[in-house]
């Protein structure tokens, strides 16, 4: 019972009163958090109510729809945010993070670390928030991987080892860039360096040898074992690194077509849902096998370039990658499939 202002006793308070104050409390409640940028325990003490009732009336207030909460991005940095395409990316391939920067390779140099530099920036600041102390981070060769290795800052992060996951010998005169990726990762991550002193692939005699040697087998393990792994992916064509290095022919690449190949990491092919496919190539390789790459718990994907969408879709629905950093027009491609 309450005492009402005429002095007469008052009945009970009816449900719709106590509906009205509580939606008040409410609002009061998310304009103090909101606008005003009071914390919970401010709100509390400014309120009368518990700091767990605090948090229950600004969640009651967004549940009921008294919070609109808007997300603007500046008109002058609409070609450089793309925080609906992420997400979207992220929901649908069930990546932990998406990072989608500017234009792809196809406007400038194809293939070469400079045309990547955008994408490089953004793998690179991904992978030093994303790195530990105690990690261990292994990476595939290519343009991409050195354009990610030029844009490290140092004295952002570090980690415990850098390791190489596949062999980049090659009889070919084709620089692969993995003595600078080991180099400045190893200055600028304070790192202990293990490279794999081998080919990319070599005939199954051969390779059953290397992995019986000591230190290829230890490297293998290291691969196998990485924190996380950094990688591009190839595509099933001439336009590939793979076929510039002469890792493969024309040959090979009609075989692979054949069997639905459409892109690999580490010199293994996979197809369109991410399935190895076995040719003699899978015998051939030194290099972490796919099943490695997707038990890994944070393994980066770079991609850059209309000739390498395909592929991208492939590793994505194969869950090869939950880290994606690709292009706008990458990503809008991968959305419209």
């Amino acid at each position: 019972m309450t005492a009402s202002t005429n002095g007469k006793v008052a009945g009970p308070v009816g449900p719709q009163n106590r509906a009205s104050e509580d939606l008040r409390l409410a609002l009061r409640a998310a304009t103090l958090y909101y606008l005003d940028g009071l914390t919970q325990a401010e709100i509390a003490a400014r309120l009368g109510v518990s700091r767990p009732t605090a948090g229950r009336l600004v969640a009651r207030a967004k549940a009921k729809g008294l919070v609109r909460i808007e997300v603007a991005v500046p008109a002058d940095l609409r070609d450089d945010l793309h925080a609906d395409e992420e997400r979207e990316l992220e929901q649908r391939f069930g990546l932990t993070e998406a990072v989608v920067a500017g234009h792809g390779i196809d406007v400038g140099a194809p293939g070469r670390p400079a045309a990547f530099a955008s994408v490089g920036r953004a793998a690179a600041a991904l992978l030093m928030r994303r790195l530990t102390a105690d990690d261990v981070l292994g990476f595939t060769w290519g343009p991409e991987q050195v354009a990610v290795a030029h844009a490290l800052t140092p004295g952002v992060a570090s980690c415990r080892v850098v390791v190489q996951l596949d062999g980049a010998m090659s009889t070919a005169a084709y620089q692969t860039g993995t003595e600078f990726i080991l180099s400045r990762c190893a200055d600028v991550l304070r790192a202990t360096t293990i490279r794999l002193p081998a080919p990319l692939y070599a005939d199954p005699s051969t390779v059953a040898s290397m992995r019986s040697d000591s230190v290829i087998s230890r490297t293998l393990e290291a691969g196998r074992r990485a924190d996380v792994m950094l990688f591009g992916v190839g595509a099933v064509s001439t336009s590939t690194t793979l076929f510039e290095g002469s890792y493969l022919d024309t040959r090979m690449l009609d075989e692979l077509v054949s069997l639905g190949a459409v892109g690999e990491i580490g010199g293994r092919f996979f197809d369109g849902n991410g399935t190895p496919v076995n040719t003699e190539l899978q015998q051939r390789a030194v290099s972490v096998p796919l099943e490695d790459v997707r038990k890994c718990r944070k393994t980066i994907l770079i991609s850059s370039g209309s000739t390498k969408y395909p592929a991208t879709l492939g590793a994505l629905r194969g869950r090869l990658a939950r880290l994606l950093v690709c292009d706008i027009d990458c990503a809008r491609w991968l959305l419209a499939q």
